[in-house]
């Protein structure tokens, strides 16, 4: 074989073991029991070590050499291949093999003491685990910032999205943050001179919301033959492409938080499944980025799902499920409630215009514990202070305040900005899919997502990392 064939190969294998780690880390999160928590980590910072080992191999830098000598004679995808197994490559050889098993062991076990101090409302009893992570990721960050010429943040960035940089970021979110108070402002009083939403209220069994849920991602198009879906204490998507794997939670006593649960990772599932089956064990077949990730979810939660054409057909399948009648299950008292703008300490159940506002304090705390200007211990009271400012709340415990989330506790440090570019790219292209799909709206009114779903397919799943973030975007719309 010559050298771009032996490398497919490889990163065939490394794909592999990448699913099968993902698989294991599904099961963490949804059936490991808690003790095994010491040794899962163990496991999954193991098999973490392998692919590593086998990205580093002595003779892999002769081959990639020896595969851009001959790039000529590839193909589009082969050399946009290359160009990404260049890349990963770059970035596993910044890395020592005992950074990278030690990190994983550290953020899984810190995921296990999260757990508990989350139930807890206790950050004391995770801040020694969480201040272990830091150190590591720092460790990290530091390491690819040198390989790179990049700053600590930045590199820590370039691991979620290539290209994305903090001033870039800074810039984009200086504006947003600029206007963000006056839009939420707006949104308000409009909101105000429209007849208010009719309350829900009653018992919402958790049978009967997975009945919907299942209802819900069939609509989608999500391949129950390639995937299934379970409960976590944090929504997640994971998984591989021929077994994706997708999680909501559930509270009896409101039934929204797992629906849209269930539409935000839905749209991770969809571009998973999406991503073009012959590329699947390769680099190129990778999703494009974890802001273009993060725009497939919105785009579903935000644009689609919450469409008054969409909740049209949403509105009976509820009301038989949970056995209900009255004016409020109407498809426009549900569109009034669901879209409803109002802060809200969780994250994940914030409206879109004030879901923004979330990431943006998210991401000036994760810069400063990264340089050091903010002490772990401090966290707390920082996150509290930032929720005051940006959302005008006065937090009232750690559970939802600075624990509510799994990112930095599950050593995730550098991703919540890809969620506020992703909720910018989802806009942008629900508007461009409007515009070509003139039927949209009635197709979501009879639950068919296939027009939609098609038209993703063709300009962003199928694309995979086949093209720059840039470039797909521009093409797209």
């Amino acid at each position: 074989m010559d050298a771009y064939e032996q490398l497919a190969g490889r990163f065939a294998r490394i794909s592999v073991i990448a699913d099968a780690t993902a698989i294991l880390d599904w099961d963490t999160a949804v059936m490991m029991p808690d003790s095994a928590g010491v040794r899962r980590a163990e496991q999954s910072a193991a098999l973490r070590g392998v692919t590593h080992q086998m990205m580093v191999a002595p003779d892999m830098g002769d081959l990639l050499a020896q595969a851009n000598a001959d790039a000529a004679r590839l193909d589009a995808w082969q050399t946009a291949n290359l160009v990404e197994m260049t890349r990963s490559h770059a970035h596993a050889i910044a890395l020592p093999q005992d950074l990278v098993e030690a990190f994983a062991v550290a953020s899984g076990q810190c995921e296990m003491v999260w757990r508990e101090a989350r139930m807890q409302s206790d950050f004391r009893s995770v801040r020694a685990a969480l201040g272990e992570v830091l150190n590591l990721q720092r460790r990290v960050g530091e390491a690819k910032g040198a390989a790179f010429g990049l700053s600590t943040y930045d590199a820590l960035l370039e691991t979620h999205d290539h290209g994305m940089r903090g001033a870039w970021l800074d810039r984009v979110f200086g504006e947003l943050a600029a206007e963000l108070p006056a839009l939420i402002g707006e949104a308000l009083d409009a909101q105000a001179r429209r007849p208010q939403p009719l309350p829900f209220a009653g018992v919402y069994p958790v049978e009967a919301q997975r009945q919907v849920g299942g209802k819900l991602l069939a609509a989608l198009g999500f391949d129950f033959g390639r995937g299934r879906f379970d409960v976590s204490l944090h929504p997640f998507c994971g998984g591989s492409p021929g077994d994706v794997r997708i999680t909501t939670r559930y509270d009896d006593s409101e039934f929204k938080g797992s629906l849209m649960g269930l539409l935000h990772e839905g749209g991770h599932a969809l571009y998973e499944q999406g991503r073009p089956l012959q590329w699947l064990d390769q680099p190129v077949g990778e999703a494009r980025g974890m802001s273009l990730h993060e725009s497939q979810s919105l785009l579903i939660e935000h644009h689609a799902g919450l469409s008054i054409d969409f909740l049209a057909w949403l509105a009976p399948v509820l009301r038989e499920a949970f056995r209900a009648s009255g004016p409020e299950w109407t498809p426009e008292n549900l569109f009034r409630d669901f879209t409803r703008v109002e802060a809200d300490f969780i994250r994940v159940d914030a409206d879109e215009v004030t879901y923004p506002a979330h990431v943006l304090l998210r991401y000036e705390l994760e810069k400063a514990l990264i340089s050091g200007d903010l002490l772990i211990a401090d966290l707390p009271e920082a996150f509290n202070a930032k929720m005051k400012q940006y959302l005008g709340l006065d937090v009232p415990d750690d559970r939802r305040g600075c624990l509510q989330d799994i990112h930095w506790y599950g050593g995730i440090w550098g991703y919540f900005p890809t969620y506020c570019v992703g909720a910018m790219i989802a806009a942008q292209l629900y508007g461009a899919a409007g515009a070509d799909l003139p039927d949209l709206g009635s197709s979501l009114s009879r639950g068919d997502f296939s027009p939609l779903r098609e038209w993703l397919a063709t300009h962003v799943h199928g694309r995979a990392s086949s093209a720059p973030l840039a470039e797909i975007i521009a093409d797209a719309t």
